[in-house]
């Protein structure tokens, strides 16, 4: 693909409703985009298997502009692989990267370029207040980004999300990086280069309800743990040490309660002990296996996603699907 000056990305899970409203917003960003002197950009809206009339409304859009460019997955892949997806067809100079819900404001991209141009690498949004967020996801979020830095050796900035404007030159980086469990702010930050922060206050959904509840969030958590810190090993074997000096205390209790003939009035702390024992290998054992199970998935050599069908500007919405694509 020939290079152009700007690619937005966008993953779509279910967002029919905010298409045509992020439509108009990024395309009036864009225009104001050229206007400073630019030349060339393209919007690409990638579709992660939605069940509602997603796809079906990016084509409609399409047909009025030949600026989108759509990606339509074989199946749901999750929001880290879809941006990956989506990625890996830009070609931009300048990529931004945003979610459908319009809660990060795409009007800050000309702030975003301003500091880019003054020597940045990478512009990631940081969020100095959550409209309309519970107290919950607040708490736990910022809970979240406590335990990785400690956990982490890179530095991860706090409040920061996927929303952020990167050169060319991390983004080659960024795709050269192989993992399946993806964690895109954090590989980002592993990148290094020059990364500057700009603060902004996180709007409310435009319509529609949240398409990443309590389980995905966790699982995401886990995610970053295990791609950027051993130290949960490093727990396990200090927690299973532990538990040896514990057992080791035990079986001594044993011995001289045995000698002392008075090893039936010890039940209670034998079972105590045993149960003890039992969760601590059960947590020691989940916490390799989590990595084990990565490695595994890892091994196999997978695609990180398969795309089935690509639509540009060149293409009509109502040409045949060509065969499908897939991508390591």
């Amino acid at each position: 693909m020939p290079a152009i000056d700007l690619s937005i990305v966008v993953p779509c899970y279910n967002e029919e409703e905010s298409l045509g409203e992020l439509h108009r917003r990024l395309s009036l960003v864009c225009r104001h985009f050229v206007e400073a002197g630019n030349k060339t950009y393209e919007i690409i809206l990638v579709n992660d298997g939605s069940k509602d009339q997603t796809w079906q409304r990016m084509l409609d859009l399409a047909a009025l502009d030949p600026h989108l460019v759509l990606v339509n997955l074989s199946r749901n892949h999750g929001h880290q692989l879809t941006l990956t997806a989506g990625l890996s067809v830009c070609a931009g100079q300048l990529t931004l990267i945003m979610d459908a819900d319009l809660q990060d404001p795409p009007e800050l991209l000309e702030q975003m370029v301003g500091i880019i141009q003054s020597g940045a690498d990478v512009v990631y949004g940081r969020r100095r207040r959550r409209v309309g967020e519970s107290t919950f996801k607040r708490w736990t979020a910022a809970l979240f980004y406590r335990v990785i830095q400690r956990l982490s050796d890179t530095p991860i900035p706090r409040e920061a999300g996927d929303f952020r404007l990167m050169t060319r030159r991390a983004l080659d980086v960024l795709q050269a990086m192989p993992e399946r469990h993806r964690f895109l702010r954090g590989m980002v930050s592993w990148i290094g280069f020059r990364q500057e922060p700009l603060d902004y206050d996180r709007d409310l959904r435009f319509a529609g309800t949240t398409k990443y509840p309590f389980s995905k969030m966790l699982r995401l958590a886990i995610d970053a743990v295990t791609a950027f810190s051993i130290k949960p090993l490093a727990l396990a074997s200090f927690v299973g040490l532990v538990t040896a000096a514990l057992a080791l205390l035990l079986l001594i209790y044993s011995l001289i309660s045995w000698i002392a003939h008075r090893t039936i009035s010890g039940w209670t702390s034998l079972m105590a002990g045993i149960a003890l024992l039992s969760s601590v290998q059960l947590f020691v054992l989940g916490i390799i296996g989590e990595y084990l199970g990565r490695l595994y998935e890892q091994s196999k050599g997978r695609p990180l996603f398969i795309i089935e069908r690509i639509v540009r500007s060149s293409e009509s919405p109502a040409t045949p699907a060509p065969p499908s694509e897939s991508h390591i």
